[in-house]
């Protein structure tokens, strides 16, 4: 059956904040300027926000360009920060809290407010949609159309009922052709299309490897006593120190006596054994964090990676036809550890030069100007000057890196006179089993520390399981021969989500996938060492479905 194609001034792949902040100010300069413009937003998860995890603590720069009275308006930021407390913990008993005087100025959040990111994007569909953008949330971005002199043209949305075998079912539909003058991909980190377009226009050349983490969070209702409105709470330190490797946690408390509570595990960590699920549940049992969790109840669990090599791994960010917008390029400034508003920066700027060009006429070039517009925006200033935050925490691990970044920071404020790298991918991080030493996880109490099974319950996943699996083997023997032996296949481990198991015994012995799992956090994606797992979008509105989130 052929698929029936839709024209678009601009078609926006994602309705996170990168790509509602686009569709928004777009149709912004549109009245302004009484021109007419028509954008769409298409959306893989089953409503806008579903898929969207973060923290978050956000910066209202972005926002306060974008809806001066975004007050006035409504949006969804109740919470302002009122202190900060930020703690080393040495061990699973003993912890340093920082002096304030200590602490990299990035990290210090006057100013800012404790949000729930997905109902900020909901709250900014509503005011997309009353700007006359279309969203199109259940449909799945799943192919880019090229035109003939190879610019890109468009997307088109998967195919809905296709059978796990690849028949048609009853209740097949056609994916549509969304053809933009100019498509903008602002699809999260490792979006599937913008890996392909890296890839294909060669736009990392020259560019760091990305560095990613993997953030796990759950919400909890805590008891009344627990609670304090405005509190952010940054920990390094124990447990991944226990294995040498990088990342942090947070716990931040929300309004309605709610807190939010996570682990960023930096996927450059190196002992096999390792998992970040695990690593997250023996965080919660440290007295810092335990303290406020006591009679408490957690209501929401999920995951996902995010891209925190900083400036240095940024690829090029326009090719002909499109842009890459948000964490899919990498726009995150990991010494804040916040993306949010720097993603909502980037899609701002990239309207301002979208708008322009159709305006005169022009689609389907390359958007020269887009490199000259941002690099004469704060947002391009900001991250040249954090920087070498994250390639220090690489290089010297949580306690050096952090004493380096408030130098760089706080005294040098960004301007040292040399830059930092880090040219190792993640996936090429891990060492052998036979050199790494085993991690010793506890059984969950199932009070505090969970399993992940009831944990991606709660997180709402689902996926129509007659389709087909979407994450995809490029050689299904590589998990058993070769991954097992060296590294006791780390999928079993490094996927917070219980995907992937090595099942069985002896010639029985076979990688099972329970694709219908997946939470959507493209660990796998990134992390595997052979890169033989590619994740590609499955069926629309698949996936979790993330409340407050």
């Amino acid at each position: 059956m052929e698929r029936e194609s839709m024209v678009f001034d601009v078609v926006i792949v994602g309705a996170g904040p990168s790509g509602l902040s686009a569709a928004c100010r777009l149709m912004q300069l549109s009245k302004e300027q009484g021109k007419e413009l028509t954008v769409c937003v298409v959306e893989k998860g089953s409503e806008v926000g579903a898929h969207i995890l973060s923290g978050a603590v956000f910066e209202p720069t972005a926002l306060q360009e974008l809806f001066p009275d975004w007050q006035a308006l409504g949006a969804p930021l109740n919470t302002p920060v009122t202190s900060d407390d930020v703690y080393v913990l040495r061990s699973s008993e003993k912890a340093v809290k920082v002096p304030g005087l200590f602490v990299p100025k990035t990290m210090h959040n006057d100013g800012n407010f404790i949000i729930s990111l997905g109902n900020l994007c909901r709250w900014l569909a509503e005011q997309a949609t009353a700007l006359g953008v279309e969203i199109v949330p259940g449909f799945a971005a799943q192919e880019i159309l090229f035109n003939d002199n190879g610019s890109v043209k468009g997307v088109a949305t998967g195919d809905m009922g296709v059978s796990a075998s690849g028949e048609a079912k009853s209740s097949f539909q056609p994916g549509m052709e969304l053809h933009g003058k100019y498509t903008l991909f602002a699809e999260g980190c490792r979006g599937h299309l913008g890996k392909q377009l890296i890839d294909h226009f060669k736009l990392d050349k020259g560019r760091d490897p990305q560095h990613y983490g993997l953030g796990i969070k759950e919400l909890w209702d805590v008891a009344p006593e627990n609670h304090q409105q405005g509190l952010v709470v940054h920990t390094a330190g124990w447990p991944l120190s226990e294995t040498g490797s990088t990342g942090g946690g947070f716990l931040y408390h929300l309004e309605n006596n709610q807190v939010a509570l996570g682990l960023i595990t930096d996927l450059s960590y190196s002992n096999p054994h390792l998992s970040p699920f695990e690593e997250f549940q023996r965080f919660k049992t440290h007295p810092v964090i335990k303290q406020y969790l006591a009679g408490g109840k957690r209501v929401s669990y999920g995951a996902r990676a995010l891209a925190k090599g900083g400036l240095q791994s940024l690829p090029e960010m326009a090719f002909p036809g499109g842009l890459l917008l948000g964490c899919n390029a990498g726009t995150m400034n990991g010494a804040k550890i916040k993306g949010s508003h720097t993603a909502m920066k980037s899609g701002i700027i990239a309207a301002r030069v979208v708008f322009e060009a159709v305006t005169d006429g022009s689609a389907s070039d390359k958007l020269e100007t887009f490199n000259s517009t941002w690099q004469s925006s704060w947002l391009y200033k900001e991250l040249h000057q954090q920087r070498n935050f994250g390639p220090a925490m690489h290089k010297f691990g949580n306690i050096w890196g952090a004493a380096f970044a408030f130098a760089d920071l706080n005294i040098f404020n960004g301007h040292l006179p040399f830059t930092l790298h880090d040219k190792a991918p993640d996936f090429a991080r891990l060492t052998p089993v036979a050199e790494s030493s085993p991690v010793d996880y506890p059984k969950p109490d199932g009070v505090l520390t969970f399993d992940r099974l009831s944990s991606v319950f709660l997180s709402n996943t689902n996926h129509e399981e007659d389709q087909p699996c979407h994450l995809m083997l490029a050689d299904p023997a590589i998990p058993l021969r070769d991954n097992l032996s060296l590294y006791d296949e780390p999928a079993q481990r490094y996927c917070p989500a219980g995907v992937y198991e090595v099942v069985g015994d002896g010639e029985d012995k076979r990688f099972q996938i329970n694709a219908q799992n997946c939470i959507h956090c493209k660990s796998c994606d990134i992390k595997d060492p052979a890169q033989n797992i590619t994740w590609v979008s499955p069926e629309g509105g698949g996936g979790p479905n993330y409340p407050n989130m």
